[in-house]
């Protein structure tokens, strides 16, 4: 016999599993650039590099890239044009959002999960086996 309890961890988890299906997939980074930028004499490599440290390398290249339109020009940067590098930032930027936001929504399933009673558990176990065996 379920709850009024459970049945609104019910409903919430599936509000989860529809924000987790709205999650366009697992991403794959798939580099334009070598993934090390020599800047201002300093090598940033975008495979190490934290979500906060890459924004504020893609506003500094942002800068330089509005520069370089502004004068008529076109800026290579370590061997590959301006944009690639800043293509590259952005998926990178991308996919540390996409994992902090399944982090989170893994977290607040746990909790439900740890909400549920020992009753309904084991109701939705049953459940789960008898779909199984048909």
């Amino acid at each position: 016999m379920a709850t009024k309890n459970d049945e609104r961890v019910l409903q919430l988890k599936q509000v989860i599993d529809k924000k987790k299906s709205a999650l366009n997939g697992s991403k794959k980074f798939t580099p334009l650039t070598n993934c090390v930028l020599d800047l201002e004499g300093q090598k940033f490599n975008l495979n190490v590099l934290q979500s906060n440290d890459l924004q504020l390398l893609l506003v500094r290249l942002n800068m330089y890239l509005m520069s370089a339109k502004d004068l008529g020009t076109s800026l290579e940067i370590s061997g590959y044009n301006i944009a690639e590098w800043i293509t590259d930032i952005k998926c990178k930027i991308e996919i540390f959002e996409y994992k902090r936001k399944e982090a989170e929504l893994k977290a607040l399933e746990a909790k439900l999960d740890k909400m549920l009673s020992d009753e309904k558990k084991t109701e939705l176990e049953l459940d789960e086996i008898a779909a199984l065996l048909n």
